[in-house]
């Protein structure tokens, strides 16, 4: 009895002990295909400023891919525009994590670049020069990264009208 115990006590302290996360749920080649219909039928509903039909259609789309930072990013830009903004801001935030993890896989600087961006409109601007700078010496021939560490080139972005339209 106290073996049994204590082997059923030793798995769930195993189970429960910060290293172990539970395996994240695979998103298949159709659940991908129906969010980016998803998307595509929001960025149409866009197009006709139903923001409240867009907003619905990307949270799908975020339902079905966690890992698309793509529609986080849009929810969070059609939240703000609806003046969600405490919903928006949880948005972007998801969409910064899943840039980062995307990052970490591919090695994209791009992700680097977008969470940059989205730092930005958080009005996170230290975050997003100390990230340009941990990117430039990551990525040292990539002009985009060179153009994001220009001092400059924050001051271009809040000084842009579309961009001041959907900052927070």
């Amino acid at each position: 009895m106290t073996k049994r115990l204590t082997a059923i006590l030793l798995g769930l302290a195993l189970c429960l002990c910060p290293g172990c996360k539970p395996k994240p749920k695979e998103i298949s080649p159709l659940q991908r295909k129906q969010a980016a219909s998803l998307a595509s039928e929001a960025e149409f509903a866009v197009t006709l400023r139903d923001f409240a039909r867009a907003e619905g259609l990307y949270q799908q789309a975020t339902a079905l891919c966690p890992d698309a930072p793509e529609y986080w990013e849009s929810l969070g830009v059609i939240r703000r525009r609806m003046n969600h903004l405490d919903e928006a801001r949880a948005a972007l935030r998801q969409a910064i994590e899943a840039h980062a993890n995307r990052y970490k896989l591919e090695k994209n600087p791009g992700d680097l670049l977008q969470q940059a961006w989205i730092l930005a409109l958080l009005g996170r601007d230290d975050d997003a020069i100390s990230l340009m700078k941990k990117a430039a010496v990551a990525h040292p021939d990539d002009s985009r990264i060179r153009a994001a560490t220009d001092p400059k080139w924050l001051d271009r972005l809040h000084s842009d009208p579309a961009f001041k339209e959907i900052s927070l």
